[in-house]
């Protein structure tokens, strides 16, 4: 038992050691696509972070540096030779959205790749038609519903814009959360927004983007397959997560 936990410990810091070095990593690439000159960047890391340098700075306050780069028009770029067309990135867009549903269980390209081929029987979704992308695009929309992500308004039946789509989102993830005994009851997605991500009022499609990522990492870290489910119910509403998990 104490090899498994300790495994489970082990395998959650290499992944958060790594996701820590590949936004720091994006972070720079903004800095000099952007052309920001030094004086400018160390003044906003430490205005945006509170940190002198990146070194210093959590997971979420990296966050925060990296919505200020995208604010500014930094775009991370895609994968050599992946789709870029409009539908597939509405494609791709779902199926990380997805992820952090728990719907899939590999956010990488090469997986939202194998998914495509199979619903377009086409080799490459760079080579597909956007006229037959809508396919995709549907399979991956009901594979959200069937998971408990709503894609249209229950009052007037229209489809969610942008913003909804990802409150809808962050509503059905922190749903699996409480079902499996991982958050309170009572907690709440504004309580949810400031807890993991400091947000202290989520107005913007951008917002609920970082939180729905943040939930799913959550989820992900409490019910890992490694150390099966981690986290209980505590009534505590200002912490939630029993063993630090939000944090």
């Amino acid at each position: 038992m104490r090899a498994t936990k300790h495994a489970a410990r082990s395998a959650q810091f290499d992944q958060t050691f790594s996701h820590r070095r590949s936004m720091i990593a994006k972070i720079q690439i903004a800095k000099k696509q952007l052309g920001i000159d030094d004086d400018d960047y160390r003044h906003q890391i430490r205005e945006v972070s509170g940190q002198e340098s990146l070194k210093e700075c959590s997971e979420r306050q990296l966050a925060r540096v990296l919505d200020w780069l995208k604010s500014k028009g930094f775009k991370p770029a895609l994968r050599k030779g992946a789709a870029s067309h409009p539908m597939a990135n509405k494609a791709r867009a779902l199926w990380i959205s997805l992820y952090h549903l728990g719907a899939v269980q590999n956010p990488l390209e090469q997986a939202f790749e194998a998914f495509a081929k199979r619903q377009l029987g086409c080799e490459r979704l760079a080579w597909a038609r956007q006229s037959d992308a809508y396919r995709l695009i549907e399979a991956l929309k009901a594979m959200a519903v069937r998971h408990g992500w709503q894609q249209h308004d229950r009052a007037t039946g229209k489809p969610f814009q942008a913003l909804g789509l990802q409150i809808s989102l962050c509503d059905a993830i922190l749903l699996k959360m409480k079902e499996a005994g991982i958050a309170s009851e009572s907690w709440s997605i504004q309580e949810a927004a400031y807890d993991l991500c400091g947000i202290r009022t989520p107005q913007t499609a951008a917002h609920y983007e970082r939180l729905a990522k943040a939930l799913g990492d959550a989820l992900r870290r409490h019910t890992s397959p490694v150390g099966g489910l981690q986290g209980i119910v505590i009534i505590d509403e200002t912490y939630p997560f029993l063993n630090g998990g939000a944090a």
